[in-house]
């Protein structure tokens, strides 16, 4: 009877140090969920009358004797952090100090608000990035469990696959999106390869939802970090946050160990807060993190957007214009950078399926050297590393492409204008890698008379106007090849023209206290060799002596236009200010000069 009594106790002993010291590896197992005690609590519109929500970082893990402090200076604890020594709670503002003095706490920081980062604004980005090569291989991502942090997912769309998820928005425990922002990034990561809506960069990859950010699109940076922590547990193995705030050192905490300790891959929006003048460093926290990947927004034309972040955590740049993607309940189309972030995720998937025994940090450098240079050599503050590329990423040969032909019209390429009634001769030449020498099959078009000749070389005559001809080639691919040049026929020039008169007219004098500003008006007028004036001639001249400038103006039905030199400060008397014309053009017309090249008014 002893003997059992013995142990049963031994049995309970064990089962209470079990249950009192080993409740955070069961919480990092999944098995137990901290405490959260706002959740638990009837308040509403934020933490309760008189508190400040705060994230306490501790010299050690969190226990029982950390939550006692925060408890006794009257705070409510939201979570006990596992994945980092911290505790997100709601204090009293007068007890911060007190918190920040004890010797056990390294930091207390505002609970910082985050964002989604989009802006409302078919499909190219999967495209643009070579995904639809890597499905056409077979990679899909089957089987990579990629974490959308985001306002959560609508689960009952026809186009989505979510697996799971979890949400940490206060007093919501559905993670369904109910903003559309969360959706519209889901989908750019794995919208179904199901012929219907859209296809994703990872359509076989495994979605889930963790929901930290509101309906409105705002959230809490104690969230957010929370949602990482979810990940570590549950075989998560990239995470997309299109999402930015401000720096937190908590959130930097919970992403550098996810990244280095876990071996996650995160991935974020660099931030919209690049224009004006989209050269400074801007990039939003969690994308600013060593431990993330930041991505910028770039559009059709593989041009940064505008508003897309900048600085030098920028690592990638993918897709982030007019995307369309899943919505709530259908389909839409969004920009912002966190419309980037999720082609970088997706692609991150496609790597992982292709090569399942890497880690993640042999992921990122992958994507980090197939990408697409779009910018400075190497890394910049724009794009990063480049453009990131799909298929070369995961490994697989883009298809052969059917070259373009090539066309070169080699006569009359040193000549333009030509008289009415001249013949003029064509010779061009056209060759193609897959179909050998095409020049028997160049068509020639004139923007002014169509259609002109055929073959290797013809002669013709042409209208009278300025035209643009082009030789055009098809190969067998259907690929077109084209040259062009520009020729001008007109009649031939029959009058000069030169300059019949300069009059210097009137100094313009301004008073500025004891100073007196003069500038001289030269007026030029332009005539033929019959006096008539000249309308839209060209004419440039300097001013000398007084001055140094040069300036150039066009004549108007007068054949006149007015020209002024630069102020001059208190001229002394005898100044001059002389104007030289130095040439005047007009098409088919000959400047001659004559007896009147330059004129000159004297200060009296």
């Amino acid at each position: 009877m002893k003997v059992k009594l013995i142990i049963i106790s031994i049995i309970l002993l064990l089962v209470m140090v079990f249950a009192s010291g080993c409740i955070p590896i069961m919480e990092k197992l999944g098995l137990v969920n901290p405490v959260n005690e706002e959740q638990l609590t009837p308040e509403k519109g934020g933490p309760p009358d008189g508190l400040v929500k705060v994230l306490i970082g501790f010299k050690e893990k969190p226990g029982a004797a950390q939550q006692a402090m925060v408890k006794g200076v009257g705070g409510k604890i939201k979570y006990t952090y596992n994945l980092i020594p911290a505790i997100a709670a709601s204090v009293p503002e007068v007890a911060i100090n007190a918190l920040q003095k004890n010797p056990n706490v390294k930091y207390v920081e505002p609970d910082g608000i985050v964002q989604a980062l989009d802006e409302l604004d078919d499909s190219w980005g999967v495209k643009r990035i070579g995904a639809g090569v890597v499905h056409n291989s077979g990679n899909k991502g089957t089987g990579i469990n990629v974490a959308i942090i985001d306002t959560g997912i609508d689960y009952g769309h026809e186009d989505l696959n979510v697996v799971g998820g979890k949400s940490f928005v206060l007093y919501t425990t559905d993670y369904k999106d109910d903003n559309g922002h969360g959706t519209h990034v889901a989908g750019i990561v794995a919208a179904l390869d199901n012929g219907i809506g859209v296809v994703g960069v990872a359509p076989a990859a495994n979605l889930y939802a963790l929901k930290a950010l509101d309906s409105n699109g705002s959230g809490y940076v104690s969230d957010v970090a929370y949602a990482i922590q979810w990940a570590t547990v549950n075989k998560i193995q990239v995470i997309n946050m299109s999402l930015g705030g401000g720096a937190s050192i908590t959130l930097e905490a919970a992403c550098w160990l996810a990244y280095y300790y876990d071996r996650l891959l995160l991935v974020a929006s660099a931030g919209n807060s690049g224009n004006p003048p989209g050269k400074g460093d801007n990039i939003s926290y969690p994308a600013g993190y060593d431990s993330v990947i930041a991505v910028a927004a770039t559009d059709q034309s593989d041009k940064r957007a505008r508003w897309s972040s900048t600085g030098p955590a920028v690592e990638l740049a993918a897709p982030g214009v007019s995307i369309y993607s899943t919505y709530i309940g259908g389909y839409a189309t969004l920009s912002g950078t966190s419309m980037a972030s999720p082609h970088v995720a997706g692609t991150a998937a496609l790597v992982w399926a292709a090569n399942p025994g890497w880690l993640n940090d042999a992921v990122r450098g992958e994507l980090e050297i197939t990408a697409d240079d779009l910018g400075d050599s190497g890394r910049d503050w724009l794009y990063g590393y480049g453009l990131v590329d799909a298929d070369e990423a995961a490994g697989v040969p883009p298809p052969l492409t059917n070259e373009l032909p090539t066309v070169s019209i080699v006569s009359p390429a040193d000549v333009s204008t030509f008289e009415s009634e001249a013949v003029i001769s064509f010779i061009g030449t056209a060759s193609d890698t897959e179909d050998g020498d095409l020049t028997a099959s160049l068509v020639w078009t004139s923007s002014i008379d169509s259609q002109i000749g055929t073959g290797g070389s013809f002669s013709t005559t042409l209208s009278d106007g300025n035209h643009t001809i082009t030789a055009e080639v098809t190969d067998s691919g259907d690929e077109t090849g084209s040259d062009s040049i520009g020729i001008t026929v007109s009649t031939p020039i029959t009058d000069n023209m030169h300059v019949s008169n300069i009059d210097m007219g009137e100094f313009k004098i301004v008073f500025a206290g004891i100073n007196k500003f003069y500038t001289a008006e030269a007026t030029v007028t332009i005539v033929d060799a019959s006096d008539i004036p000249v309308e839209g001639a060209t004419v440039s001249g300097t001013w000398s002596e007084a001055t140094t400038d040069v300036d150039s103006g066009v004549t108007d039905t007068n054949g006149q236009v007015g020209l002024e030199s630069d102020k001059v400060k208190n001229p002394p008397s005898g100044t001059k200010f002389i104007f030289t014309v130095d040439n005047v053009e007009k098409a088919e017309w000959t400047y001659v000069p004559g007896s009147v090249t330059s004129a000159e008014k004297i200060v009296p």
